[in-house]
């Protein structure tokens, strides 16, 4: 079908009603007006918008104050509320000197704006507040990030109310931060001012309560826990720490009156900080008993400061496998005997807490089995016996390479030294001219087998001449250029050498600085050394007996 053309005498539609009509069509209010500046056109966008504008309105002195400061200061856009509604103009200049306001409300666009950058704040606040809460592993420090991060993000003071572990009293304890504080203060609560402050006494319950309002008396009382001169606070949310063990503390938040209440949103984001503090406060609880707990088991597990023995000198040298308890598998001992001493040294299989729980038990055994029986080979009899008649023996499958010394002093100065061994390597025997003679001794594993047989062997020790005892942590510590060759029997033989006539604490010394430098900061295995040496401490020699080395 064709379309009808109107003929050449058709009346055509005026242009200024069409233009009116399409202007009117528009979404976005616009407002025109003539070289002085008076309004010439207000479309119906407009007319709702800016009901005080009408043509021949003067725009430098409307009623529309953002608009009006734009003319005239000759800007070109403006953006402001008017009639609770959010605005936003730009100006085109048209020809002759006549101009355009384009104006777009765009009250739902910022409140979406408003809205993503208040969950973006939002979301960057909690992550900022896990990661230093979850960095903290020290209940003192815990409490201290949990009152420093809401200020002032979410209040202008915050206090953190809890009961101190171990509970060495039983009133509340309080840390607090605020702006104007230069750090952190603690202080303790008595029951009368947790019980008047509402809602203080449910949230270190694990109940929530609700925000404000409060009468001044209750104000009042919570005015002890706030810094002096803050005065009566405008907005107060208190929320509880929960944990998975139970209530932590609570979180007191205070704003000044200036300062608006807790919206929905902020009521929301405190209480889910406040829960992540409790965690995390509850975590740091369970490492500090468990820090405390390894403390004692550490105290009872390290090597023993070394006795001093008539006749002999003596020292040690011991490093955890990169365990920050400081304890292992590796260990060594020291008895003295009516005629000298009794040294053990040994390996439990394995590294770590299980392994250092294996080798209190040997020492213990060591402990009492001494008192009955002294020769070496037979003692390491008796422990085996008493390793595999253990309760838990079946199911823990762990065992230890042993060595067992008796050292009797002989007259001349020299030491005869017994040597049992339990499959541990050979102690080497450093002569004074530097030469090194491997003590052979070999046998099978302590706590392995019941029909375990193990090996004696006897050497004198001439003044001057020292015996070298230690576990494969030395031979098998990997490192060196490539970082993966181990530092060997032959090195060791050699660094020996070469410190022949070295007291045994000079020697130890060097030993481990040696291992270290071969390591250069690798993962190692346990390391444990014995050395002994016929005659007491010459003069100038350091480290007597008794001596010592924990490296960490």
């Amino acid at each position: 079908m064709r379309t009808a053309r109107p003929s050449a005498g058709a009346a055509l539609p005026d242009d200024s009603r069409l233009a009116r009509e399409l202007l009117d069509g528009l979404a976005e209010a616009v407002v025109t007006t003539d070289r002085a500046g008076v309004v010439t056109l207000v479309n119906a966008a407009a007319a709702e918008l800016l009901p005080e504008l009408s043509p021949g309105v003067d725009l430098a002195n409307c009623p529309v104050p953002a608009l009006a400061d734009a003319v005239r200061g000759d800007g070109g856009t403006f953006d402001a509320e008017h009639h609770g509604r959010r605005l936003r103009g730009v100006r085109r200049r048209l020809a002759a000197g006549t101009c355009a306001w384009y104006v777009r409300d765009v009250t739902e666009e910022q409140a979406r704006d408003d809205a993503l950058r208040a969950e973006r704040s939002r979301t960057a606040f909690l992550a900022q507040a896990g990661s230093r809460l979850g960095l903290s592993l020290h209940r003192d420090q815990t409490l201290r990030a949990a009152v420093t991060l809401p200020v002032p993000h979410l209040a202008d003071a915050a206090v953190a109310v809890h009961r101190p572990s171990p509970p060495a009293e039983d009133l509340p304890h309080w840390v607090r931060y605020a702006a104007d504080e230069p750090g952190p203060v603690t202080g303790v609560a008595g029951w009368p001012v947790v019980e008047s402050a509402p809602g203080l006494v449910e949230a270190l319950d694990g109940d929530a309560t609700e925000s404000g309002p409060w009468l001044d008396a209750e104000l009042a009382e919570l005015g002890e826990l706030l810094p002096a001169g803050f005065g009566r606070p405008g907005a107060v949310l208190i929320s509880p720490m929960r944990s998975a063990g139970g209530p932590a503390g609570a979180l007191i938040l205070a704003r000044r009156p200036g300062r608006s209440g807790f919206d929905p949103r902020e009521v929301e984001l405190a209480r889910e900080f406040a829960a992540r503090a409790g965690a995390a406060l509850a975590a740091a609880d369970l490492y500090g008993e468990q820090a405390n707990l390894a403390r004692v088991l550490q105290n009872s597990l390290l090597p023993p400061d070394l006795p001093p023995l008539p006749g002999m000198t003596l020292a040690g040298g011991y490093r955890a496998a990169g365990d920050t308890l400081r304890i292992g598998g590796d260990f060594y001992d020291l008895f003295p005997t009516p005629g000298g001493g009794l040294f053990a040294l040994g390996d439990v299989c394995g590294k770590g807490v299980g392994a250092a729980v294996l080798t209190g038990r040997v020492r213990q055994s060591l402990q009492t089995l001494r008192l009955v029986e002294q020769r070496p080979r037979e003692l390491m009899e008796l422990l085996n016996h008493a390793l595999l008649d253990a309760p838990d023996a079946a199911r823990r499958a762990q065992f230890t390479t042993l060595l067992l010394g008796a050292l009797t002093r002989e007259p001349g100065g020299g030491l005869l030294v017994r040597v049992a061994g339990g499959g541990h390597p050979a102690p080497l025997v450093v002569r004074t001219d530097g030469r090194i003679e491997p003590v052979r001794v070999g046998g099978m594993p302590v706590g392995a087998l019941t029909a375990a047989r193990f090996v004696e062997a006897e050497v004198r020790l001439a003044p001057g001449d020292v015996l070298v005892a230690y576990t494969d942590g030395v031979t098998e510590a990997r490192g060196g250029p490539s970082r993966l060759e181990m530092f060997g029997d032959a090195r060791l033989r050699r660094a020996l050498a070469s410190g022949a006539g070295l007291p045994p604490a000079a020697l130890v010394d060097r030993l481990l600085q040696l291992v270290d430098e071969w390591l250069d900061g690798q993962v190692h295995d346990d390391v444990a050394m014995l050395v002994v040496a016929a005659g007491g401490p010459g003069p100038g020699r350091s480290g007597g007996a008794g001596h010592r080395r924990l490296a960490g």
